[in-house]
């Protein structure tokens, strides 16, 4: 996914990207769908800020390219940005984010610095209350948990207008999706994940496209994964054709990354190898036998896990390797032999979730 961000940014998209987890979801009424769109803004990059934090330098970039249009048509400022964001203001929630942007550029005319924190505040969806916003900016509405689809769809136009060439949304982790167990909640979230394909298969989104990573049971499991939905199974069912030549479709919606295989492994190791080193393979602390024998000990700990599932195979050789750096006198035979590692499990956690239903405690 991270290949995919750079290209992304290289050819002057704007990337957001998060993990989701239990307090981040793409449907909820907790707060948690409005805590990723605030990490996505948090996370906004682009070619000059590839580290996140660039929507401020999105929006500056958009004042000016609106500034130069109103000066070349002797045009108002104010003019030009209604124009703009004329098909903005026509979504649901684009009027206020309109607004906001507006507010945003007379509190740069201003120098007002204090209001133009609450404009980046809004657009971050970091506003709790709607009456705080109203205060501060004078809108109505707030990003909230129900307008998350819609902020992104807005957002990628605006975007566009900034002169990007649109939004790409890396979400990772979508295999917390699969643990929750609440059916409800779950199925609410499905229900989005379904929204937000359609409209990509059908044209209905602009400018925008959606990057999600999970694990095969998040995608096959016919109980609790992206398959236990059936329309949702439908669409991203493997292309038959493709499978029966053994080849892969990359024009299908869901792409099936292989396993590292046991020779990948071993190139990795040696790599994390050279990278402990420095680069010097004069300090290398193991040699190329031990690597070997690394490997054999896995495969007869925990099996073939120990390249599909590779984690904490990585994770205890690079132990091993801080043991032996700390203390030269141990050698690498005497760690092996002692050395236990575990096959990864998928964490099977209860997550509480509220009730989806707000009127369920109503009384009259």
């Amino acid at each position: 996914m991270s290949v995919v961000r750079a290209i992304a940014l290289e050819r002057k998209f704007v990337t957001l990207h998060a993990d989701l987890s239990p307090d981040r979801r793409l449907h909820a009424t907790g707060g948690q769908a409005k805590n990723l769109y605030s990490e996505l803004m948090k996370n906004m990059s682009t070619r000059n800020k590839p580290d996140g934090n660039a929507l401020t330098s999105v929006v500056e970039k958009f004042i000016t390219q609106v500034q130069k249009e109103a000066e070349s048509n002797d045009y108002s400022v104010e003019k030009v940005i209604h124009k703009r964001l004329t098909a903005i203001s026509e979504m649901v929630g684009g009027y206020d984010f309109a607004k906001v942007i507006e507010i945003y550029w007379k509190a740069s005319e201003e120098d007002n610095e204090h209001l133009k924190a609450c404009a980046i505040k809004w657009l971050r969806a970091e506003y709790s209350t709607k009456t705080d916003a109203r205060n501060d900016l004078g809108v109505r509405t707030i990003i909230s948990d129900a307008f998350f689809y819609d902020a992104l769809k807005i957002m990628s136009l605006f975007v566009r207008q900034a002169g990007y060439s649109g939004l790409l949304v890396n979400l990772d982790e979508m295999v917390n999706l699969y643990k929750l167990s609440n059916t409800q909640a779950r199925k609410s979230n499905y229900e989005q994940i379904l929204r937000i394909l359609n409209d990509c298969l059908q044209g209905n989104a602009e400018y925008i496209g959606f990057l999600l990573g999970g694990t095969p049971e998040f995608l096959l499991d016919p109980y609790k994964g992206l398959y236990s939905y059936e329309a949702l199974q439908t669409r991203l069912a493997e292309n038959n054709f493709a499978k029966q030549a053994d080849v892969i479709d990359y024009s299908s919606p869901a792409l099936h990354l292989a396993c590292l295989s046991p020779e990948e492994l071993y190139i990795l190791l040696k790599n994390l190898r050279h990278i402990y080193a420095s680069g010097d393979s004069t300090k290398y602390l193991v040699p190329d036998d031990s690597l070997t024998a690394f490997l054999i000990h896995c495969n007869q700990t925990i099996g073939e896990a120990y390249f599909k599932t590779p984690r904490n195979t990585i994770k205890a050789f690079l132990d091993m390797l801080t043991v032996i750096e700390q203390h030269p006198e141990i050698s690498w035979q005497q760690l092996l032999e002692s050395l236990k590692i575990e096959e990864e499990k998928n964490s099977d956690m209860e997550i509480e979730i509220e009730n989806d239903d707000n009127l369920t405690d109503f009384r009259l």
